[in-house]
């Protein structure tokens, strides 16, 4: 597979390496700007875990809605929906959660992706008898509507016996390709989920295990805004092209000339988007939201001024100096001010 691999990611077109740069530029404004109110992103971050939950499964099938997953993890009574449905909400909410808060001692294996699909599914009991175990019998990839239903067949899937072995071969190549160094990390997670579906390991649960294995990819590389901006929710509002992009990509990898970039686009088109909207966050109109009550008094101030010492915003702010001097230097990451001057005749303004 190393040579396919090769082949596939130095052929990527222009369109690609466009894309790519853009998400590490924002990657890189976000990692400078991000020091944000802890409240606010704790607060983000329950926003996103319902709203991925619910994306991620109605995806599949899955009929609740986001208020639907909110009242059920709160432990309000639903009787209006399957057992199926919710069973299938609470373990997608609890192992996305888990990636969320402890993804740096997490270590990639085929016994991680074995762990998660356990997890995933410990709460469904038609599941039972076949979480964390591979596929003993054939299984197919439907496409699925609105309303649940399947409206066609997307691709097929590996055999049953030979799971193993391909699952054995992609998770080694994934850890190595990684530990090398030498491709750049979105083109190695998009590859990666791309021949994960077109093997589909398990019986039941591949999809949202697909997109759980996503953030934890995505947040061991560096792109910290993930669990504060839903990447299932995007998927779920392009699922029309989420398919076709895997299908037209998928049919491509048992043939002399596998070509990905089809999925490549979408996979990467999902994240710039995602990228662009976790910069938002520390846009003018959303910066309230980020900032703490007396942080917000300084920012507020400097919109009245032309600009002001640190000795004038603290006596009109009414914030102790030491303070105003964290915001001013919270506000320049966040690229909000600037400073004027040096030493005592240091003096800042809004950008």
């Amino acid at each position: 597979m190393s040579k396919t691999l090769k082949e596939r990611f130095e052929n990527v077109p222009t369109s690609i390496w466009t894309k790519i740069t853009q998400i590490d530029e924002l990657k890189g404004r976000w990692s400078a700007g991000a020091q944000l109110n802890p409240q606010v992103l704790g607060r983000l971050k329950k926003s996103v875990l319902v709203a991925s939950t619910g994306a991620s499964t109605r995806i599949e099938g899955a009929h609740l809605s986001d208020e639907d997953v909110e009242k059920l993890m709160r432990g309000i009574s639903m009787q209006k929906f399957t057992d199926r449905d919710k069973q299938e909400v609470k373990g997608c909410y609890e192992l996305l959660q888990n990636v969320f808060d402890s993804w740096e001692t997490v270590t990639f294996s085929e016994n991680t992706i074995k762990h998660f699909h356990k997890e995933l599914l410990k709460f469904v009991e038609k599941d039972k008898r076949h979480r964390g175990e591979y596929k003993k019998t054939e299984n197919k990839v439907e496409m699925i509507d609105e309303a649940g239903n399947s409206v066609g067949l997307l691709f097929e899937t590996t055999s049953a016996y030979l799971t193993p072995k391909e699952m054995q071969e992609l998770t080694e190549v994934t850890q190595n390709t990684f530990r090398e160094e030498k491709y750049h990390p979105l083109l190695i997670v998009g590859n990666f989920l791309v021949e994960f579906l077109n093997i589909h390991p398990f019986q039941d649960g591949n999809g949202r295990l697909s997109r759980i294995l996503t953030n934890l990819f995505l947040l061991q590389q560096g792109y910290l805004y993930m669990p504060y901006v839903s990447h299932e929710k995007l998927i779920e509002d392009n699922k029309a092209d989420y398919y076709m992009a895997l299908r037209k990509s998928q049919k491509t990898l048992r043939t002399k000339n596998p070509n990905i970039n089809a999925w490549l686009e979408f996979f990467l088109n999902v994240i710039l988007i995602q990228s662009k909207m976790a910069i938002d966050l520390l846009s003018e109109d959303s910066i309230t939201k980020l900032l703490s009550p007396k942080q917000i008094a300084v920012w507020k101030y400097l919109q009245t001024v032309e600009e002001a010492s640190p000795k004038d915003i603290s006596e009109n702010a009414n914030v102790a100096r030491p303070t105003v001097n964290q915001v001013l230097d919270r506000l320049l990451k966040l690229k909000k001010i600037e400073r004027i001057g040096l030493g005592r005749s240091t003096r800042y303004r809004k950008l």
